[in-house]
């Protein structure tokens, strides 16, 4: 079942080193490469590796690098609907340098200063999408989306100013272990005022390596993590969305909770994937997900 994802596209330069530069400090890079990303970006990729047609809305414009990240995608499958094409400022570059241990350290200007706005399409494509993933990183096109949608994923990287508007609308968010609502010390905290006081029906919490945590009304629990040598950890949980999304698609709204878990282990299974390789792309051609993909074949989830 095609599915949407709406938000943020970036080229990203992505090096490996022995460890991330200290103050005025330079290092050697033992090997680079060069990708689109993005959560919602990441997220398509990953979702159309899985077998979901997939539909990526973001804003890039005419700039040749822009021309790059959106060539990548599209090699990888995504249709991308660009709400900026008549934009010459180059898109946004991020760098990111992974540590041996994994870790990555990432610098990038996001969607600071582009105003992107709702084409007269994406109210039907969010319509007759299976679900709909939204990152917030361009406010309008996300509230668009979602108020069109009939099953709404967020990706709750860190707080954003949309928020306050978007969540009401949402049906799922998993949030980094990073993420804080304002006025919260914890993300744990903060997934419980996105229930009481956005009325988001599922909340989930990744924490890298440890269990994910989740929370539905009253009921609560956790999902083990598959156990991996990190190798690379940049774009794990766009990865993880990405899974959710293929996996979510079509699925009753509200959300069963069984499916909702059951979706989280999954997603789990493929974010171990990718953090056991360097690179934005060297993932897609483990035999370990080739393995996850034959596996899930006579997986089903509670459709409507």
């Amino acid at each position: 079942m095609a599915v949407l994802a709406v938000g943020l596209c970036t080229l990203d330069l992505v090096y490996a080193a022995a460890a991330a530069p200290g103050p005025d400090e330079k290092v050697q890079a033992t090997a680079q490469e060069v990708a689109a990303g993005g959560p919602a970006t990441g997220a398509a990729v990953a979702a159309a590796a899985l077998g979901s047609p997939v539909t990526l809305v973001t804003a890039l414009g005419t700039h040749p690098l822009a021309a790059v990240a959106a060539a990548e995608v599209r090699g990888r499958g995504v249709t991308v609907l660009d709400t900026t094409p008549s934009r010459t400022d180059p898109p946004a570059v991020s760098s990111a340098v992974v540590a041996a241990d994994g870790r990555r350290s990432v610098v990038s200007v996001n969607a600071g200063g582009t105003s992107a706005e709702p084409p007269a399409e994406l109210a039907g494509l969010a319509a007759a999408a299976g679900a709909v993933l939204v990152d917030g990183h361009h406010p309008r096109l996300a509230l668009a989306a979602a108020r069109a949608g009939r099953l709404v994923l967020l990706d709750g990287g860190s707080w954003q100013p949309v928020l306050p508007e978007l969540l009401p609308l949402v049906d799922l968010a998993v949030c980094s272990s990073a993420f804080r609502v304002p006025g919260r010390d914890t993300a744990w905290a903060s997934a419980t005022v996105l229930q009481t006081a956005y009325g988001v029906p599922f909340v989930a919490v990744t924490a890298g390596p440890e269990p994910v945590r989740w929370w539905a009304g009253y009921r609560s629990g956790t999902v083990p993590v598959p156990r991996v040598a990190a190798v690379d950890t940049l774009g794990a949980g766009d990865a993880y969305h990405g899974a959710l999304l293929h996996a979510l698609a079509g699925c009753a709204v509200p959300v069963p909770v069984a499916a909702a878990v059951e979706a989280l282990a999954y997603a789990a299974e493929v974010a171990a994937v990718r953090c056991a390789s360097f690179g934005p792309r060297a993932w897609l051609d483990d035999p370990a997900l080739a393995t996850i993909m034959a596996e899930s074949t006579s997986w089903r989830l509670p459709k409507r």
